[in-house]
């Protein structure tokens, strides 16, 4: 198992056909020939693309093969937070089997990089965190995982939480993640002190869930600008969901936008059906990073998801009245290379000496092949080949 292969056939993003050389979990070269003894694929003329980013999720709370969940949750936010918390005892959730069970079937769809946002909070203390850290450690050569420490239920009003996001941390988290500040703490100062004086402490990025609508998001939004701007975090801020970015005052919008773009604060969308989304064209036109995500995945929010980018980029377009190829297109990028610029992942693409973490796509166009979303052909992590149409090559230990 060297990483070293041979895929003749394939169409870089749709382009002209060609061949591909990978070695060491590289790619080398295109339309080289074949070096003796190594696996040779025939890509059949398939879409080449790089692995699809999953970079919004909650693997620890996911219920796949564990039956179906009933859902009777009240309709508010604040309802199906404390649903969830007393649920995760009475269902048994174990988060390392779950967090695993979710990463596998991500692999099967193609994505070969996620960003898991795992709860802490005073009731289950560090359990998720640790499931998922075996989860990462266990599946390391098929996927990578990065993990947020996120404080689902609360932070300030549930005294305790804030020692228990800084002990995430040095377990190994990788980002410090927030939530709501004005509505569900009701001290966004007081958030924003923890979040980013967490960063700075640890040295690691910020992903911050922002539900809040309107006004209310707006205000927060610029808090959190105006601190990414003062610390000097351009680049290292992600604002998750931002619906407030879908308000009916357009000329406010248009200046949170160019506020975003000027300090580099990257936007998460999940393109859901029943909130105002962020405008993803706009966003990309004025040089901000847009990224995607499943959010939930079957779980007690919701029975919805399968972990599938090709579907949510269909989502992203049906949300933001993406018809065009081209846009399209620019949905499937928030899949790809707008996950990996949010995610900062190195060495990311299909160019020479990038990893070699690709996918085989079906379809004469890039279009064609997103909004067929025929099982996956090939997935292929670190030059080994993890998944063969739409079924991942490995099992839940």
């Amino acid at each position: 198992m060297t990483g070293d292969l041979y895929i003749t056939r394939v169409r870089p993003m749709g382009e002209a056909a060609t061949s591909l050389t990978v070695r060491g979990g590289r790619i080398a070269a295109c339309g080289e020939v074949a070096s003796p003894g190594v696996e040779v694929i025939d890509g059949g003329d398939a879409i080449l693309i790089p692995g699809l980013v999953e970079a919004h999720t909650h693997l620890d709370k996911t219920l796949l093969g564990m039956g179906w969940y009933r859902n009777e949750v009240g309709p508010r936010l604040i309802d199906k937070i404390e649903n969830e918390r007393a649920e995760k005892k009475r269902l048994g959730i174990d988060p390392a089997r779950q967090s695993a069970r979710q990463a596998i079937l991500s692999v099967s769809h193609g994505s070969t990089a996620i960003r898991s946002h795992v709860d802490v909070d005073t009731e289950i203390g560090l359990s998720g965190i640790e499931g998922v850290l075996r989860t990462s450690e266990t599946y390391r050569d098929i996927v990578d995982i990065e993990i947020v420490a996120f404080p689902q239920s609360g932070m300030l009003i549930r005294p305790g939480t804030v020692e228990l996001m800084e002990e995430a941390l040095r377990l190994g988290a990788h980002v410090v993640g927030g939530l709501d500040p004005s509505a569900i703490d009701r001290d966004p100062k007081g958030h924003l002190d923890v979040i980013f004086r967490l960063a700075e402490r640890f040295g690691v990025p910020v992903d911050i869930h922002l539900h809040e609508p309107a006004e209310l998001g707006a205000f927060s939004m610029e808090l959190i600008i105006e601190r990414t701007r003062a610390l000097s975090m351009q680049g290292k801020v992600t604002i998750s969901h931002a619906f407030c970015l879908g308000m009916a005052d357009q000329d406010y919008v248009a200046s949170l936008i160019d506020s975003l773009a000027e300090a580099r604060v990257h936007i998460l969308t999940t393109a859901p059906a029943s909130r105002p989304v962020p405008p993803v064209k706009r966003l990309v036109e004025a040089g901000v990073v847009v990224a995607a995500g499943s959010d939930g995945v079957r779980d007690t929010w919701g029975p919805y998801g399968n972990a599938d980018m090709l579907e949510r980029a269909v989502l992203v377009g049906l949300r933001n009245n993406f018809r065009r190829d081209d846009e399209v297109a620019l949905a499937l990028d928030t899949c790809t290379m707008g996950g990996a610029r949010l995610m900062g992942l190195e060495d990311y693409g299909l160019a020479p000496g990038c990893k070699a973490d690709l996918v085989l796509l079906d379809g004469e166009t890039l279009a064609e092949a997103v909004v067929n979303r025929a099982p996956r052909r090939i997935v292929i992590k670190g030059g080994r080949v993890v998944a063969r149409n739409g079924q991942a090559l490995i099992e839940v230990a």
